[in-house]
């Protein structure tokens, strides 16, 4: 077996820090944050809207001006993670996005919200991979590998469901500026704790000089790509600047996959993408994102809009869906993931997902919650909680410790990039399925109670017709699941793929094999 794969993150670690269990209670607190973050803020735009008088052109920049800073540059904040070494960027992370949180809390126009929420993807992007890649070096033993991931699992899919929970009831019973404030204390308990207990494995750094091209190119063409789909959603698919994007972050990323393949010391080691269970991985990560991110949103305005649910009562709706998720991470998918192939889990995870998204397709103006929404949610939970687990241990397995930082960003960038196409996807698909429905209906509503009646079940049309397509979605994940991730189970030979280069393990018992 060659030095190299005796060093992936796949070979059993010598001596295990004492700390890593402490450890993992503040990567996770880190990691909750983050995620509630990315839903929390949602819920108290309207009111932010109206206090800053942020008009309804600008307001989709509270989302974008993060989404664009976060998904841009985080193949930058992995790289850096690498460099640093993870703690301190961890540390450092935590600290800017507590600065960044306070700010936004305490802004007074919409150019210091603005500046806020990008500032928080700065810091995010630098935070996210650091904390995966954490876990990755710091738990290499099978069993324990199992559990750490099963729990960080359970929090990347159900954070954003909490986030709802508690961006409710802050928006309802203090004020939307503590969906902001919120993060602080997140923050300095995660950062004291981890600067106190983490204790980062040594010889893990990469200290090759920065990739500058790789650097500028990755971060303006998923700028681009992630700005094209926020653009195609408010502005249609064939607007101008919509195409323009596109077409240049096509290029840039092209020309960014090439100027990696010949330098010394590429940003994105292509051996991290190449190797066909990663690849799998975050492909099919990415797919459900899409359609997870979409069912969100659909979700929350069916219940509010349609259903006539408080934000609070709201929140609490996707209950189910959270308790799907930690049971499926912590329960089924640690309890199997050392006895099974990582493709039997996240397979049929996905596709008991796609079950759940099918039931919604059902959905009527008068559907009842516990008869139908309940069950989907379950059901939605406990399959993507089950596909996520191993899906986030495979996408940092076997690699190399100086490479784990890119390879946990790669994860954070399938899952951010995902996002924005499914909210721009599904939402272009529920907008035309509207509008066609409102087109052939509102002729025979003569009374504006009939009116009324036609816009919302033009809504509810809207949202199945998508939900159909992220049914698809969800089962085409699952197909690439089962084709393209072949790692054995553990204690088995690792199965190497068509990139099984530098950075892949030659033999090496892989000990666990998933945003």
């Amino acid at each position: 077996m060659s030095e190299t794969a005796s060093k992936a993150l796949g070979a059993p670690a010598a001596s295990p820090d004492a700390g890593r269990w402490k450890a993992l209670v503040f990567i996770a607190l880190a990691q909750l944050m983050v995620v509630l973050d990315a839903t929390i803020v949602n819920i108290a735009l309207p009111s932010a809207q109206q206090d800053l008088g942020i008009s309804d052109g600008n307001r989709q920049w509270v989302v974008t001006a993060y989404a664009l800073a976060f998904g841009g540059l985080l193949l930058f904040g992995g790289r850096i993670a690498d460099l640093w070494g993870r703690k301190k960027a961890f540390v450092v992370g935590l600290g800017g996005f507590a600065v960044a949180s306070a700010l936004g809390g305490a802004a007074t126009n919409e150019a210091m919200m603005f500046g806020a929420r990008a500032l928080q993807g700065v810091f995010g992007a630098l935070l996210a991979p650091a904390a995966l890649s954490l876990l990755a070096v710091m738990f290499t033993d099978a069993k324990e590998r199992a559990k750490a991931f099963g729990i960080y699992g359970a929090i990347a899919g159900g954070g954003g469901a909490v986030g709802l929970i508690l961006g409710g009831f802050l928006t309802e019973y203090l004020d939307w500026r503590w969906t902001f404030f919120v993060n602080i204390p997140f923050a300095i308990v995660a950062a004291a704790g981890a600067y106190f207990v983490i204790r980062e494995p040594e010889g893990g750094r990469n200290r090759s000089p920065l990739d500058i091209p790789g650097v500028v190119l990755s971060t303006l063409g998923l700028v681009a790509l992630v700005y094209g789909f926020t653009r195609a959603e408010s502005e249609g698919w064939s607007d101008s600047v919509t195409v323009g994007m596109f077409v240049a972050s096509a290029v840039l990323l092209a020309t960014f996959v090439i100027v990696e393949s010949r330098v010394k010391a590429p940003l994105l080691p292509l051996r991290v993408i190449t190797e066909r269970n990663r690849g799998g991985v975050y492909l099919s990560l990415g797919l459900a994102i899409i359609a997870m991110f979409g069912l969100f949103l659909f979700l929350t305005y069916y219940l509010q809009i349609v259903k006539g649910y408080s934000p609070v009562k709201t929140g609490f709706a996707f209950l189910p869906m959270i308790v799907g998720m930690i049971t499926g991470s912590t329960q089924i998918g640690t309890r199997l993931m050392t006895r099974v192939a990582p493709r039997l889990l996240m397979g049929p995870g996905f596709l008991v997902a796609a079950l759940g998204m099918l039931l919604l397709t059902r959905l009527e103006i008068g559907s009842s919650y516990a008869a139908l929404l309940l069950p989907a949610m379950l059901l939605l939970g406990l399959g993507m909680g089950t596909a996520f687990m191993p899906a986030m241990s495979l996408s940092t397995q076997g690699v190399e410790p100086r490479d784990a930082g890119v390879a946990s960003a790669m994860v954070n960038t399938s899952q951010q990039v995902g996002g924005a196409i499914g909210t721009a996807l599904l939402n272009t698909i529920a907008a035309s399925a509207t509008t066609a429905y409102v087109a052939d209906h509102i002729a025979g509503a003569t009374s504006r109670s009939q009116q009324q009646l036609v816009q919302l079940e033009a809504m509810v049309e809207g949202y199945t017709s998508a939900i159909w397509f992220a049914v698809g979605i969800l089962v085409v994940a699952a197909a690439i699941a089962l084709t393209f991730v072949n790692a054995g189970r553990p204690g088995s030979t690792a199965v190497t793929g068509s990139g099984s280069g530098e950075g892949a393990a030659d033999e090496v018992p892989v000990p666990v094999v998933a945003h």
